[in-house]
C-alpha cells in the first residue's frame, strides 16, 4: 500500500510508496485520481520512470492535450522536455503565474511533469489554489467580476515580440520553442470557474495568459484584473514544491496557478512533460 502526506499548506501531497512503472488497475487508478482532486497537485516520489512509462501513466489519466509552441522529443509526440542548461543566460521559461495553455479554447485538465535532472539548489515550483483565491476575494470584488469572461492569449510569451520570441532564440535557449504571430489569437472563458468534476468555483485568470475582459474598457479591465491577480496569488493560497529526481508532479489546471522560480545558474536542469486533455462537459 502507498501513503499518502498532504503538504501543511493550502493544497498538495506527497505520495510514497507506489510504483508508476507498473500499470495502475481500475481500482487504484479510482483511488489516485480522487487524491488527485483533494489535494489539486500530488507528487509521487521515488520513481524511476522512462518515456514510455511516462506516456503510459499520463494515458491511463486521459486522453493527451494539445501542446502549442514546444516542439515534442522526437519519437514522442506528447512528451516535451522542460530543460535549461548550466550555461544558459535566457530569460527563465514559465515564470510568471499561468493555469498551462489557458488561452486553448479547452485548456488542459492536468500536467504531469517528471524529475530527470534537478539542481542542488533553487528550482522549485510555487502552485497557488485558486478555490482558496476565490474564497478570499471580497463581496465586492465578486459581484464586479459576476459572470464576465476574461480574455486569454498566448501574445505576451508565444508571438514574435513576446518573451519566447525573436529575441531570446538569438540568445540560444535550449528549450525546443517557437514562436508564431498565431499566438495574438485570442480565447475567452469565464473568471469564475466551475470545476467541472468537483464542483468547486475557482479563479481563473493569470498575469501570463489574461490579457483584458471581454465587453470591458481596457483600462477599467486592467484594474480589475490587477486586484484579482493580489487574491490569486496571496501567501495564504501557496504551495512550494521542492523537487527530488525520480519525482512525478501531477497538478489540475481548471483550478491551480503555478510558476517556475530560479536560483540554480550554473546548474543543469531537465523535466519531462505531458499534457492530459480535459474531456469533461465544462461549466460556466
Amino acid at each position: 500500500m502507498f501513503e499518502v502526506i498532504p503538504s501543511n499548506s493550502s493544497c498538495g501531497a506527497t505520495i510514497q510508496g507506489l510504483d508508476l512503472r507498473l500499470p495502475l488497475s481500475a481500482a487504484l487508478l479510482s483511488q489516485f485520481r480522487k487524491i488527485w482532486l483533494t489535494h489539486q497537485v500530488i507528487a509521487v516520489i521515488g520513481q524511476d520512470l522512462a518515456i514510455a512509462d511516462l506516456e503510459r501513466i499520463t494515458l491511463q489519466l486521459g486522453p493527451r492535450s494539445e501542446d502549442p509552441f514546444i516542439a515534442p522529443i522526437p519519437g514522442h509526440h506528447h512528451v516535451v522536455e522542460v530543460r535549461r542548461e548550466a550555461h544558459e543566460k535566457t530569460k527563465l521559461f514559465a515564470e510568471n503565474w499561468h493555469s498551462d495553455w489557458s488561452f486553448l479554447p479547452r485548456p488542459p485538465a492536468a500536467t504531469a511533469l517528471y524529475a530527470c535532472v534537478i539542481p542542488p539548489i533553487g528550482g522549485d515550483t510555487q502552485f497557488a489554489n485558486q478555490y482558496a483565491a476565490w474564497e478570499r476575494i471580497p463581496r465586492a470584488l465578486r459581484d464586479a467580476v459576476g459572470s464576465r469572461n476574461a480574455i486569454h492569449s498566448a501574445r505576451r510569451g508565444y508571438a514574435p515580440d513576446g518573451a519566447y520570441g525573436e529575441n531570446d532564440r538569438a540568445m540560444g535557449r535550449s528549450m525546443a520553442i517557437s514562436f508564431s504571430s498565431s499566438a495574438r489569437k485570442t480565447q475567452t472563458h469565464p473568471i469564475k470557474r466551475v470545476h467541472p468534476e468537483t464542483g468547486k468555483a475557482a479563479l481563473f485568470v493569470s498575469p501570463a495568459y489574461t490579457i483584458g475582459i471581454e465587453n470591458m474598457p481596457d483600462d477599467e479591465a486592467h484594474d480589475l484584473l490587477e486586484q484579482l491577480f493580489e487574491h490569486m496569488a496571496s501567501e495564504e493560497v501557496i504551495y512550494r514544491h521542492r523537487w527530488e529526481e525520480g519525482t512525478l508532479l501531477i497538478w489540475d489546471n481548471r483550478c491551480l496557478v503555478h510558476r517556475a522560480t530560479g536560483g540554480y545558474d550554473g546548474y543543469r536542469r531537465l523535466l519531462q512533460r505531458v499534457t492530459i486533455a480535459d474531456t469533461t462537459t465544462a461549466h460556466a
